[in-house]
């Protein structure tokens, strides 16, 4: 965990609201200069804290109607399941987050799909076809309540 001063945290609550901001932009928001702007920023990347860039995409609009949260369980006896089980999660695009969870399942998985034909062929294709799981239980999402990307920073 790196140390946030008050200026450092104001360059991350830009970057999280709009990450393709100019370094010139991001000093502006932050009361600073251009030059100290993109060394703090160079100092994030190397640290690891700004992982990579990316634009976040609208995927109802994209096609992607269906949204599922599943809990997976794994046979436990097996030999190697939760390699192939993060293996497969790792080649599948429609996997959108995975984590090792605690409580019943093993891993909660978030799958987007065009539609029901297409989360049916997932299951049928990838997950009923790895001989470690044992069990999917499928929460499809009526409406995204809240969805954010911004990280809430610590205080300073």
């Amino acid at each position: 965990m790196i140390e946030l001063d008050r200026t450092t945290r104001r360059l991350i609550e830009a970057l999280q609201r709009h990450g393709r901001q100019s370094a010139q932009a991001l000093a502006e928001s932050v009361g600073m200069s251009a030059t100290p702007v993109w060394r703090r920023l160079k100092e994030l990347e190397q640290s690891g804290v700004i992982r990579r860039e990316v634009v976040l995409m609208d995927r109802e609009k994209l096609g992607l109607a269906i949204c599922v949260w599943a809990h997976v369980t794994l046979v436990r006896h097996t030999d190697g399941a939760e390699e192939d089980f993060e293996r497969m999660v790792e080649s599948c695009p429609e996997i959108m987050e995975c984590a090792s969870i605690t409580g019943e399942a093993d891993y909660l998985i978030k799958i987007v799909v065009p539609d029901m034909k297409a989360y049916d062929h997932f299951l049928q294709e990838r997950m009923f076809k790895l001989k470690g799981v044992s069990s999917i239980r499928s929460n499809v999402v009526l409406r995204e309540v809240k969805y954010e990307t911004a990280l809430p920073l610590p205080p300073v």
